[in-house]
């Protein structure tokens, strides 16, 4: 195919060209290198001065506010401590076998036992009491806030981009106003989970509500409901399993935020358990420790999700009084037989401290042996991805490539030979596919050359620009161009290229990696049941636990934090490429197969076309995980926003720590946008609707 030469091409050679005469002369204008420190705009001093000003006039209402949610996290924690365990494994299970049947009680009895056997019960109460209150507040408010949105597009325009900001920015960066406002303990934990989990419940409530078919509301007022009749019993029945989704999503946001809750609460609950064995690396204890708070996710995720599918509509007049209420009965009579049973046999009161057992000596030990036996492998695979990948894509070939990491010195010919093979690499793209994949090669031949953190951030702003304008037009252009432009006025433009040069590589390993797992996972059915309870655990194991076996392995530094954010990042790229693939039009399938397509063109110039809008937006999942966890990452050492909402929190500043989490919400929502234009644009290409 000859090359086709556009107007979309001349564009990008002149982005190109201005960006390679900026690399030029960058070396005589030294405020297009790095931005002038005097003309930093000091706007965390305006926010801290603005915080202060809120604390003085209002900070005794948030104090008295924290004193009254502190009473129903002690009542549920008095009545978690005060039944046996074997009372709430009874009632545990049963919930779990009213939401999704007999597997899901079995699983929630062996978790039970696991955690008692294990010693860590009460600890695990103490976590279930903070999630007992904030998950109902967060679906109270998040349902409030969705109904307001489906009734008013005024406040819906507002409540959306309030939601991906607090879904954006870090919840360590929103840790310090928290505690200046409720001050330190339990309540504080209740917060920050409600303002990280609610957002969920506002979105599905929205979508829920919006998705109720115009007949069944016209129906509705046709039989002469008021308008309240018409919401409660036309739209929330209809709604109703959207809803249940938000719940559950809520629970799971709820739980992730475990940890972090008892960084700031103080409590003696299991994300305490886990962070004081991380402090101590105790591998072992902490992955233990870990694993209860999964399984816990994984027990609420699957009886909000089964609540969630399950048909509400049954007529309740037909039925026995004893149908009705058969699983109060049994709930009841439950209780009081297991009661009595604690009160016969010690054990079931509670376990005996010589009965518990745990494997974390041996774990730790395990690890320490492959530390010693593999330390020589262990080094030459670290050395190989930090010199040969991540060096050269931080700082460019022209400086990472020398004798003593390449073994050579680069000198004018192998610069030249770069610049002919990655030339000649993209016309062949072009050729081959189109020019948006030549361009791309160009691009990134810059990028590894020069180094993402030595480019001038006048040419990276107009390359992000033209790339939101070429995907989704002007006004995402506009809106790139003054969030990054906001990095740049506020000095944390350095430190957001760093996090955005591990970023970067962390999401292209994960979606490549994960999206082959999720083709794989497709296309054979016994695959992707291993997968799911992998993916479930590692997106449900706090974020802290996933730093532990790479510290431990390969130390602090850029590569662990790599690999950290990588086994957290790559499972959405698994769900959204199965379930892409999985739920292609039969019809296009089978007249694909009729005209004799082989398995090979029917995966890649068939399947994967069709499916490529999903998968995009497993891409975009998979950016939003990796810049959660950098903030995680920035714990082993790493430099770059993450880092500063760090130094703003120890040091309680405020504005510090705002501007550098708002500066990663900034990135999140661009790559969001930018993402989601992309899918859109290729659902209206093909055709198809996802």
């Amino acid at each position: 195919m000859p090359l086709k030469i556009d107007r979309g091409l001349m564009h990008w050679l002149g982005v190109i060209a201005v960006t390679l005469v900026c690399i030029a002369i960058q070396g005589d204008i030294s405020w297009m290198k790095a931005y002038p420190k005097s003309l930093v705009v000091p706007f965390s001093d305006w926010m801290n001065t603005g915080m202060q000003w809120f604390i003085d006039q209002f900070g005794a209402i948030f104090l008295a506010i924290a004193t009254l949610l502190e009473w129903p996290i002690k009542g549920v924690q008095w009545v978690l401590h005060a039944l046996p365990w074997i009372v709430c494994t009874f009632l545990f299970c049963l919930v779990s076998y009213i939401a999704s049947g007999w597997r899901l009680a079995i699983f929630t009895l062996f978790a039970a036992l696991y955690i008692v056997v294990l010693g860590y019960w009460d600890e695990s109460m103490n976590s279930l009491s903070l999630v007992a209150i904030s998950v109902p507040l967060a679906i109270f408010v998040g349902f409030v806030f969705g109904v307001w949105g489906f009734y008013s597009d005024r406040a819906e325009r507002i409540i959306m981009p309030t939601l991906d900001i607090l879904q954006t920015v870090p919840a360590f960066a929103y840790l310090l106003p928290i505690l200046m406002l409720f001050g330190f303990g339990t309540t504080v934990g209740l917060i920050a989970s409600l303002l990280y989990s609610f957002p969920p419940m506002v979105r599905n409530t929205i979508v829920g509500l919006r998705g109720v078919p115009s007949e069944i509301v016209e129906s509705g007022i046709m039989s002469g409901a008021t308008p309240a009749q018409l919401f409660w019993q036309v739209r929330m029945p209809t709604a109703s399993k959207q809803i249940l989704l938000g719940v559950n999503q809520a629970t799971m946001a709820s739980l992730s935020m475990v940890i972090i809750a008892s960084i700031i609460g103080g409590t003696a609950d299991i994300g305490w358990e886990v962070l004081s064995t991380i402090r101590k690396a105790q591998f072992g204890e902490s992955i233990l420790a870990g694993i209860v708070i999964a399984f816990m996710a994984m027990i609420m995720d699957r009886i909000t999700s089964g609540l969630a599918t399950q048909s509400a509509e049954y007529n309740r007049k037909q039925q026995t009084l004893f149908a009705r209420y058969r699983y109060w009965i049994i709930a009841a009579a439950g209780t009081v037989t297991f009661l009595l049973l604690a009160k016969l046999i010690p054990a079931f009161q509670e376990w005996p401290r010589d009965l518990q057992f745990s494997p974390a000596k041996i774990m730790n030990e395990g690890l320490t042996y492959v530390v010693v036996n593999f330390r020589e492998e262990i080094e030459s695979i670290k050395k190989f991805a930090f010199f040969y990948f991540m060096l050269p894509t931080k700082i460019g070939l022209q400086q990472a490539v020398s004798p003593f990491t390449w073994g050579f010195e680069l000198k004018l010919v192998h610069s030249l030979g770069y610049a002919v093979m990655m030339v000649a690499i993209a016309c062949w793209c072009a050729r081959r596919w189109n020019n948006q994949v030549a361009i791309g090669v160009l691009l990134f031949a810059i990028f590894f050359y020069f180094g993402l953190t030595n480019l001038p951030w006048p040419a990276l702003l107009l390359i992000y620009t033209v790339a939101a304008w070429k995907v989704s037009g002007p006004y995402l252009a506009v809106g790139t161009l003054l969030g990054l432009g906001f990095l740049v006025v506020t000095g944390v433009w350095p430190q957001a290229m760093l996090s955005l040069y591990l970023c970067s590589i962390a999401v292209i390993i994960s979606f490549l990696f994960g999206t082959a797992i999720g083709i794989w996972a497709a296309h054979n059915d016994r695959v992707s049941a291993i997968v799911r309870p992998i993916n479930d655990t590692m997106q449900t194991m706090p974020l802290f636990v996933i730093l532990i076996p790479f510290v431990m392995l390969f130390k602090i530094g850029d590569f662990t934090a790599l690999l950290a954010i990588i086994a957290y990042s790559f499972v959405p790229a698994i769900r959204y490429g199965e379930h892409g693939l999985r739920n292609l039009p039969e019809g296009v399938l089978e007249a694909a197969t009729m005209v004799g397509c082989t398995k090979s063109q029917l995966l890649w110039q068939v399947k994967i076309p069709l499916a490529l809008p999903v998968m995009m937006l497993g891409l975009n999942q998979t950016i939003m995980y990796g810049i959660a966890m950098l903030v995680i990452a920035a714990l082993v050492g790493t430099n770059g926003l993450g880092q500063t909402v760090y130094i703003g929190l120890s040091d309680g500043d405020f504005g510090v720590g705002m501007i550098a989490g708002i500066g990663m919400a900034i990135i999140a929502i661009i790559a969001d946008r930018m993402t989601q234009a992309w899918s859109k644009k290729r659902q209206a290409e093909l055709g198809i609707s996802v």
